[in-house]
């Protein structure tokens, strides 16, 4: 099920987090229907933004089905993916270095490999919390759904603000607080704990962001609902791409066979047309990383423009 961070001051339990996405490196690609969708849509508004990036980080690459994207779009840019699995990051190296080592000959694979636009990403395994960048180092760190598995946020936007150059962009998608409602409310039904993650409002997302240090964020969202047959297909759907509770004050013990049935009872009353729904709130933001106004200490910068000299 769903992972269940509140708002209430409670943690992500981040071995459980990572154990979970490890399993999941196997079938997440067969359920991850909703984050290539969002990817996609993630990637259009790319199309209206001006940006010539040398060097993109994918923070939570998972699989590395947005890494193609990027490359297609910026094709001399250097790719960096990153992920806290590293099954996932094996997945990726598999879809981007299977296609070009099987069926090229080996004096073009070696020719290619000098070219930029053939150079396969890099993958690294690390924390978005503690990216393993030089500082200014970044033109572009896109970010799929996967902010809402970073706990602490703002210490994660504050390292994208700080491997970003000057004028560096991010951008990412992540889930408002009204994901997930139908479930919530179900297992709401059957107990007191929470089951569900309480998703950050995206106007917070907003705040942190200028808190970080960008510039002119924009952040815009929109509903998008999945159905099933059932509740088994939905949780196995959840299982499949790793989303499980991974909070740290979690039930450890089974739900139980009555609260599970008060559950599945009160999650039956949202069915329409036969299906299940389950509603997902997705956040777009992106923003920018301006022109530093303070150095370290704290003093402010002045910057002194000189002045055209006059012809005489």
């Amino acid at each position: 099920m769903a992972d269940d961070r509140a708002g209430d001051g409670a943690s992500l339990d981040r071995a459980s987090m990572r154990r979970a996405f490890e399993r999941a490196a196997g079938t997440y690609d067969s359920a991850a229907v909703l984050q290539r969708e969002v990817g996609q849509r993630m990637a259009e508004r790319l199309g209206i933004i001006r940006l010539d990036p040398a060097a993109i980080l994918d923070a939570g690459c998972g699989t590395g089905e947005a890494l193609g994207e990027l490359r297609a779009r910026y094709p001399r840019a250097r790719l960096v993916g990153l992920d806290l699995a590293c099954p996932m990051l094996q997945a990726a190296r598999r879809r981007h270095l299977a296609p070009q080592t099987e069926t090229r000959p080996l004096v073009r694979r070696l020719l290619s490999a000098f070219a930029a636009e053939e150079r396969p990403p890099a993958l690294v395994c690390g924390d978005v919390c503690r990216l393993p960048f030089a500082t200014r180092s970044i033109d572009l760190v896109w970010s799929n759904l996967t902010l809402q598995w970073v706990d602490p946020l703002p210490q994660a936007l504050a390292e994208f603000h700080r491997v970003l150059n000057i004028g560096g962009l991010v951008m990412f998608t992540t889930f408002g607080p009204d994901t997930l409602g139908e479930l919530r409310r179900a297992f709401a039904a059957a107990d007191a704990t929470a089951h569900v993650n309480r998703f950050l409002d995206m106007h917070d997302v907003g705040d942190m962001l200028v808190q970080a240090g960008f510039a002119d964020p924009v952040m815009d969202m929109e509903m998008i609902t999945m159905t099933y047959a059932d509740a088994a297909a939905l949780m196995r759907d959840l299982k499949a791409i790793g989303a499980q509770n991974a909070r740290s004050d979690r039930r450890r013990s089974l739900t139980g066979r009555r609260r599970w049935q008060r559950m599945l009872a009160a999650l039956e009353e949202f069915r329409r047309d036969g299906r299940l729904p389950a509603s997902f709130e997705v956040v777009y933001g992106h923003a920018w990383k301006p022109e530093p106004r303070l150095v370290d200490d704290g003093r402010a910068i002045v910057r002194f423009d000189r002045a055209p000299r006059e012809r005489r």
